[in-house]
């Protein structure tokens, strides 16, 4: 037997209600009931409800009506909805609403009992996530954005303003900028905060790895599926999903990703049935959209769709004055796995705001964590960062800073290309030709890291 459920069954035809409720809590189920919306809302402050049986035919309050009202007082438990074969538009519209599935009368009671089941598991599973996030929260950081530079500023206080809504956002950014970051702090200051914050990242898989992560697939969809999987959109609904790389989506996925965008419909891998889904997009990429829309290898509607708000997050070296900050927070909130605390002398401290940082945030944290591990006491000075030297990085500075338009010193190191290639290579050697961990210090996928080896000749 299946492990009892609490439920309440909602519908103006007692024959049916009472027939319903009487076989429910035959099988140790415990089942209230009511007669109307407006009785089953008078009702629930007294109930604990994990399943909602709505007819969605009923006198005054309809059962769509009534799924709204559960929704907005923030009742969590999944709904089940009952509907005549002249109201299956409204059936739909309650699935918009998040009902997990409706059945047409006259029911089967086995099939509903199946539904029911798989609804609670789909119940279950959301109160366990709701657990493990409150927990993650109270063991973790909120994900603080550091810094006072007016750049940072400016981004912080447009983060404050889009989260209130439900659109679209596109974060840009060059890589290793913190764009997820941006994007977990506009989730956790949205009203979909309680829910999931899921991410993927499209520069890490391929096509068909994608399209089955993002949608999912059913039993016997292609060789090796042998049971069904919800995809990324299932997991994120009425939360929020996180994109990153965006423009490394192939055609035909930028096609079906559109369809989400526009109406919240997908449907999983071998599967003709349609699906609604309640997520909220958030996009980020490294790259110049614009351009990727000119040469055809991103769609000009998807764009469009998505960039509906826009957030551009600065370099590192347009927010120099954050820095010590940045350097503080690191030191202090993400020590090394040697399990100390460390500072950090003044003419370190002074190299690394001279430094040019081309990966950004992230290459500051990595070579922090390095230097840590290998700092020989507690306080890291200039000889921990031995990559850092100050000729090096005076120079890589001033020659980066001056091409675009930065405050740093006018030397001429050549065209940016140039720079992007030395710097890789240097990466590269400085990782003992390890790609994969190149590709991490660089905060650029894989597959981005081969194509640009093979663009500087440098594989």
């Amino acid at each position: 037997m299946s492990e009892p459920m609490k439920i309440l069954v909602v519908d103006d035809e007692e024959p049916l209600r009472d027939l319903l409720t009487r076989k429910l809590k035959r099988l140790e189920h415990t089942v209230y009931s009511a007669a109307s919306g407006e009785e089953a809302l008078a009702l629930l402050p007294n109930l604990d409800v994990e399943l909602f049986l709505l007819d969605i035919s009923m006198p005054g309050m309809s059962g769509v009506e009534l799924l709204r009202h559960l929704r907005d007082q923030g009742q969590t438990g999944e709904a089940v909805m009952l509907t005549g074969h002249a109201t299956v538009n409204t059936a739909i519209e309650a699935m918009k609403l998040g009902a997990y599935d409706y059945l047409e009368k006259p029911i089967k009671f086995q099939t509903l009992l199946r539904v029911l089941q798989k609804a609670f598991e789909k119940f279950k599973l959301a109160r366990e996530n709701r657990v493990l996030r409150d927990e993650l929260r109270r063991s973790s950081p909120d994900p603080t954005i550091i810094g006072e530079s007016k750049p940072i500023m400016q981004v912080k206080d447009l983060i404050s303003r889009v989260a209130r809504t439900n659109s679209s956002v596109l974060i840009e950014g060059p890589s290793g900028t913190g764009k997820e970051l941006v994007a977990r702090a506009i989730h956790e200051q949205s009203p979909r905060a309680e829910r999931s914050f899921v991410a993927i990242n499209c520069g890490a898989l391929n096509e068909t790895l994608l399209e089955n992560e993002l949608f999912g697939h059913i039993k016997g969809a292609f060789t090796g599926a042998m049971q069904e999987q919800e995809g990324l959109f299932a997991a994120a609904d009425r939360g929020t999903l996180f994109i990153d790389e965006v423009c490394e989506m192939g055609p035909s996925i930028q096609k079906k990703f559109l369809r989400v965008l526009e109406n919240g419909e997908y449907m999983r891998l071998g599967e003709a049935r349609v699906r609604q889904v309640d997520v909220r997009i958030l996009a980020a990429t490294n790259k110049d959209v614009t351009a990727e829309v000119e040469s055809g290898n991103f769609r000009e509607d998807l764009y469009y769709r998505l960039n509906v708000l826009h957030i551009a997050v600065p370099t590192l070296r347009e927010r120099k004055s954050d820095i010590p900050l940045l350097v503080q927070h690191f030191l202090t909130h993400r020590p090394a796995i040697t399990g100390m605390r460390f500072a950090i002398d003044d003419r370190a401290m002074l190299m690394l705001r001279d430094y040019a940082w081309p990966g950004n945030i992230r290459e500051l944290a990595n070579l922090l964590e390095r230097a840590q591990i290998l700092c020989r006491n507690t306080t890291l000075g200039v000889s921990d960062f031995p990559n850092l030297r100050p000729n090096s990085s005076s120079a890589h500075s001033g020659a980066t800073e001056s091409t675009l338009g930065g405050d740093g010193g006018a030397v001429d190191a050549g065209t940016l290309e140039d720079i992007e290639c030395r710097h890789i290579d240097r990466t590269l050697k400085r990782c003992n030709g390890n790609k994969t961990l190149a590709a991490r210090a660089l905060g650029i996928s894989l597959r981005s890291l081969y194509r640009k080896l093979e663009k500087f000749k440098l594989a």
